[in-house]
């Protein structure tokens, strides 16, 4: 294609039908239904490219936040251009894996691990992978496919509290490993973002307080099982102001001197990710604007004291990369507005009903004077209808769009949703028994379908089966309760 594209984003009209690199949505719309996630790699090789130069000054590891959108291919992808990855599950420690990412190169977050996730992470024995030879009795030996029981432990557990690194210290004396470990603070800096995306205020639950970090690192400066290595902050997520890095950076770096002063070096600084993106063209800095301000307060440190730095791009990597293509079924004329009804909903994409989202959305074939040139809420152009782009759930909150000036559309019409690459399939469910949507992934002219559509018959599967538990399995549990 030879037209331009949106900040290489991998999606442009070309004669009024939009195109994913040279794929027409329309022909992929037919050839695997909708409601469909469709992924640009160009536009995810281009955005990791351009995070990765914005702070090679430091010579820092960028670990993708496997959250933003796990699919195992695009890891596959992101691995290949020599992402990390950041987990915070152990279902997510097992994508990473599969996708071909080593131990080494993985950070595990998250502020609630199980005893079972961590001795996952410590050891490949214990993965979930790891299945039983015969039945689900308790004796039976475990099958570990290839790779398993050399799997070592994870490059880097970031910790959430003096309970969790105990509990890592326990598991993994007791499993005769030793931990690295970073631990997670929390800044009490306001990311001015979303309250239910904001994670580094004193109010929220991730990280540990400063004046309670020195302790942690005086408990466990000898441990056998453990090194303590680093610090970890993230403040939230998507943060458009630069400010607030600013101000955890600061944070961060104050705590790094007062741990200096009492004889314990941190060797890593894990500086999260959050980074903004445009949801409407040009409200969020790029990744070089981010880097410019950041990277003179850590060079010294970097250059001084050899500290290794790390951050975890998500939403930053894939969130433009991807749209949602979702078929309308009907429309209608309100009292108050235009409905327009689509096979894509809250049960696909989640956002826009949680948190008040903005997402661009525009009909996959248009008119000459309907093309449109950026992501904006209300484009000036003729012709256009207030719409409510809703979808088929029973509830109110089911909407991708509210008053948006949209061209008219009628029954079957394709619509696409821009920037719907980071938390849209991610966060995806069956309410309604609705089935989770394909997953397709653009390379040129190649499309390939990385996730087959749901099935009803696999979904309904679990339900079908049932197994009463013998007294035996019961007991146990009784003594404890009792």
């Amino acid at each position: 294609m030879s037209e331009a594209r949106w900040d290489l984003d991998g999606f442009a009209y070309l004669d009024g039908h939009l195109f994913a690199e040279d794929v027409t949505l329309e022909r992929l719309a037919n050839a695997v239904g909708t409601p469909t996630y469709v992924y640009s790699a160009g536009a995810i090789r281009s955005a990791y490219e351009r995070m990765h130069a914005a702070f090679a000054p430091l010579g820092a590891r960028l670990h993708y936040a496997v959250k933003a959108c796990p699919n195992l291919h695009i890891l596959g992808l992101l691995h290949e251009l020599g992402a990390g990855m950041d987990v915070v599950s152990g279902g997510e420690l097992e994508r990473a894996w599969l996708a071909g990412v080593p131990m080494d190169a993985i950070c595990f977050a998250g502020v609630g691990k199980t005893d079972a996730e961590i001795r996952a992470a410590l050891d490949g024995t214990f993965s979930p992978l790891a299945m039983p030879e015969r039945g689900l009795g308790r004796g039976g030996e475990r099958h570990l496919p290839p790779g398993l029981a050399q799997r070592g432990p994870v490059g880097l557990f970031n910790v959430e509290s003096a309970s969790e690194l105990a509990r890592i210290a326990a598991l993994a004396d007791t499993l005769g490993t030793r931990a690295r470990i970073a631990v997670r603070i929390n800044p009490d800096v306001d990311a001015h973002t979303h309250t239910y995306t904001t994670t580094g205020k004193r109010e929220n639950k991730f990280g540990v307080t400063v004046d309670h970090v020195l302790p942690l690192f005086e408990r466990y400066a000898d441990h056998p099982a453990v090194d303590l290595v680093g610090l970890h902050v993230h403040i939230g997520s998507p943060v458009r102001a630069i400010e607030p890095f600013e101000a955890a950076v600061d944070v961060v770096l104050g705590l790094v001197d007062r741990l200096a002063a009492h004889g314990h070096r941190v060797s890593l600084l894990d500086l999260g990710g959050g980074w903004a993106v445009d949801y409407e063209s040009g409200e969020a800095p790029v990744p070089s604007a981010y880097a410019e301000r950041l990277v003179p307060r850590l060079a010294e440190r970097v250059a001084g004291q050899g500290m290794g730095i790390l951050i975890e791009p998500g939403r930053s990597l894939v969130a433009n990369a991807g749209v949602l293509m979702t078929r309308v079924q009907h429309t209608k004329e309100g009292q108050a507005t235009r409905f327009v009804v689509c096979d894509a909903g809250v049960h696909t994409l989640i956002r826009p009903a949680l948190y008040q989202a903005f997402h661009f959305i525009w009909p996959v074939a248009v008119r000459a004077e309907h093309v449109p040139l950026q992501r904006v809420a209300a484009p000036e152009m003729p012709d256009l209808a207030t719409s409510e782009v809703v979808g088929p759930i029973c509830e109110s909150s089911d909407f991708l769009a509210q008053a948006r000036p949209l061209p008219r559309v009628a029954r079957g019409d394709l619509l696409a949703v821009f920037s719907a690459g980071a938390y849209g399939m991610a966060m995806a469910s069956n309410i309604n028994d609705h089935m989770r949507p394909a997953e397709v992934l653009v390379d040129g002219g190649q499309a390939t379908v990385i996730a087959a559509r749901q099935r009803l018959v696999d979904h309904l599967a679990p339900e079908r089966q049932k197994r009463a538990l013998t007294p035996a399995e019961l007991e146990p549990c009784n003594r404890q309760d009792g």
